[in-house]
């Protein structure tokens, strides 16, 4: 499914850097696109980790636009195994937001 470009686009974030946006309503349960890249093993800027069917701690460094995702304690999207998915409706031009989790430092 890779990112739909037809779903979102990557703009300037009053957040951080460049966000990923809605062009077009995204309803809650929408899947908004699939994370791609390359499998590693080491953190970085634009890695994604997730338990796999065995509950074994995967990376995957995204390069495709969804690792312009930011941070929001008050998300509108999750990741559910490599899927992006809204969980609740989006409007046009609003900047689609995952938690990054307990573990993030950073501002909200």
């Amino acid at each position: 499914m890779s990112d739909r470009p037809q779903r979102v686009r990557v703009g300037r974030s009053p957040r951080h850097g460049r966000g990923l946006f809605a062009r077009r309503r995204l309803r809650r349960g929408c899947e908004i696109g699939r994370f791609a890249g390359r499998a590693t093993r080491k953190d970085g800027e634009h890695v994604l980790w997730w338990l796999d069917e065995s509950g074994h701690e995967q990376g995957l460094e995204v390069t495709n636009r969804l690792r312009f995702l930011n941070h929001s304690s008050r998300p509108n999207a999750e990741v559910v195994g490599l899927d992006l998915v809204a969980i609740r409706n989006i409007q046009p031009g609003t900047e689609i937001l995952i938690d990054y989790g307990p573990d993030w430092a950073g501002v909200d």
